[in-house]
């Protein structure tokens, strides 16, 4: 089914993306810069299903930095560009604003909306606090496969990350500094509150013994607070980004949660670092399917087969 796409960009602020037969908003894309602390950066929020239910949390009392869909890097060379406290071996998580660093919106090379679809092409820099260019990012967010009948629809975001130093840029995670099970970095969800508890699923296992696993797919199904009904995110990887490092590039590894909050993000730093040659490119390429209802496996793992990249 073909559906129009309706775009409102606030110049400075934001993107608004939305379904334009029903009115429902299917994302924010917020690119202004925010709280220094919370390492600014652009992020989607809200994220919403055809039926208009939010599927993303913003600055929950526990992680005022989690903010809905964003590219992270929790570790870079001394650097903290995720926000907040940063971890540190044998004393835990302390206050050092002086590793805070950002990624800073330059400028959109594109948007455009064509029959039921959305592209959005944009360039950042990335910095440490003290505002040196570390890397120089080309990011690409598509809205696609809008599928009312089905109740899904499909965001593919792809990011190429260009080290801009004279030495290389080591992306690592608090696992890769000596916390177990802690490997986030990257492309990172974080759910609404109502979503703890929620139901993980992979092609051949389920549950949070998934944390620090391989797998090209993985789910997260949760129930809405306020209306009934569930949602379910699928986060796959593209075939070039070769998630298990079969042709010798670095793998990735699932960092997911559902107990205490709920969080997805294939990490490609987290039982090892990244280590990025100067002028290299790191190129990462993902598609989140957002659905309405509990998806189960089989329905999942056929969805998935039938992707076109």
């Amino acid at each position: 089914m073909t559906n129009r796409l309706d775009v409102v960009h606030r110049h400075g602020d934001h993107l608004s993306v939305t379904v334009g037969a029903t009115g429902v908003e299917l994302l924010r894309y917020v690119y202004r810069a925010e709280d220094a602390w919370e390492a600014p950066k652009p992020y989607i929020h809200p994220l919403r299903t055809l039926s208009g239910r939010i599927v993303t949390g913003y600055r929950p009392n526990d992680h005022r930095w989690h903010k809905g869909l964003q590219m992270t890097a929790s570790h870079l060379s001394g650097a903290n560009l995720w926000g907040g406290n940063s971890y540190v071996h044998g004393q835990g998580y302390l206050a050092l604003p002086e590793r805070v660093g950002s990624m800073a919106h330059v400028a959109f090379d594109e948007v455009s909306v064509e029959a039921g679809g959305l592209r959005i092409a944009e360039r950042l820099s990335w910095h440490p606090r003290s505002g040196e260019l570390w890397a120089e990012e080309i990011r690409r967010i598509e809205v696609h496969d809008i599928d009312e009948p089905g109740g899904s629809w499909a965001l593919t975001w792809s990011s190429e990350i260009t080290n801009r130093r004279v030495e290389p840029l080591r992306f690592g995670s608090p696992t890769t500094h000596g916390r177990p099970a802690a490997g986030y970095t990257g492309l990172f969800w974080r759910g609404p509150r109502a979503f703890r508890d929620g139901s993980i699923i992979a092609p051949h296992a389920e549950g949070p013994e998934l944390m620090g696993q391989q797998a090209p797919w993985l789910a997260y199904s949760g129930e809405h607070d306020e209306s009934d009904g569930h949602a379910t995110l699928v986060f796959v990887h593209a075939p070039e980004n070769d998630h298990s490092g079969a042709r010798g590039e670095h793998p990735a590894h699932w960092f997911v949660r559902n107990s205490s909050f709920a969080a997805v993000a294939p990490s490609f730093a987290f039982h090892d670092e990244l280590v990025l040659a100067p002028g290299a490119t790191l190129a990462r390429r993902y598609r989140v399917v957002v659905a309405d209802g509990a998806w189960e496996r089989g329905r999942i793992a056929a969805m998935v087969d039938g992707l076109v990249w």
